[in-house]
């Protein structure tokens, strides 16, 4: 059913538009099988931009599989999975990653391979920041992410250190939340998750005065 394309010197206006509606057809289209792939390069058109990227993100799923945020004594501090393990696993593997990562010497890269999975890690004073991310994943992009959850740990404690993790780490676990969803990056601005965490601060403060509903509605006369 293809139409043919037709030739620059026989060509004639109808043919000719006919050829460009085809092609059109073929281009808006986005194929999701190898016939419908097939189709669209016998009419000499490419796969939308939009269908390769979300086709591909489909395909892959998650990028993170779980974060880990641990001591130098394999005191875990933070621990956020975005699969699906059982308690006995994740005791398993928290064992084997803060083992493994422990044991490596300052002077070797940051990323290790364990199971089929990727561990890229950052020490920053005491504490390990780890990311399992998939073993087709770059590298340096999940060192970025890293980088991005400390500077806005450091910027909302001031010089943030262990002890603020220990007795503040359900602000940690919100601002995880405000970076990370689903094991994706969620978002990039420091000024934005500032700004919410700020937030929700002022609402558990009013919380405590009873100036909000159990909603976090405001009350008329607090």
């Amino acid at each position: 059913n293809d139409a043919p394309r037709p030739s620059s010197g026989s060509g004639t206006a109808g043919s000719a538009r006919l050829w460009g509606r085809q092609r059109a057809r073929c281009e808006r289209a986005s194929p999701r099988d190898r016939g419908a792939r097939a189709r669209a390069r016998a009419c000499g058109a490419r796969p939308s931009r939009s269908g390769q990227l979300f086709g591909a993100r489909r395909n892959r799923g998650r990028m993170i599989h779980f974060a880990l945020l641990f001591s130098r004594q394999g005191k875990v501090r933070l621990s956020k999975y975005y699969k699906p393990y059982s308690q006995k696993e994740r005791a398993k593997m928290v064992k084997e990653v803060t083992t493994q990562i422990l044991a490596r010497p300052s002077k070797l890269c940051n990323v290790v391979e364990h199971r089929n999975l990727k561990l890229v890690y950052r020490r920053y004073a005491s504490l390990y920041f780890c990311l399992a991310v998939d073993d087709t994943e770059n590298e340096l992009i999940v060192l970025e992410i890293i980088q991005h959850y400390v500077e806005i740990l450091d910027k909302y404690f001031g010089n943030v250190c262990e002890l603020d993790l220990i007795f503040n780490f359900h602000k940690a676990y919100y601002i995880l939340d405000e970076v990370l969803v689903a094991g994706e990056l969620q978002e990039t601005s420091k000024k934005l998750i500032a700004r919410l965490v700020a937030d929700q601060d002022q609402l558990v403060e009013a919380a405590k005065i009873g100036a909000v509903e159990a909603d976090g509605t405001p009350l008329q006369n607090p």
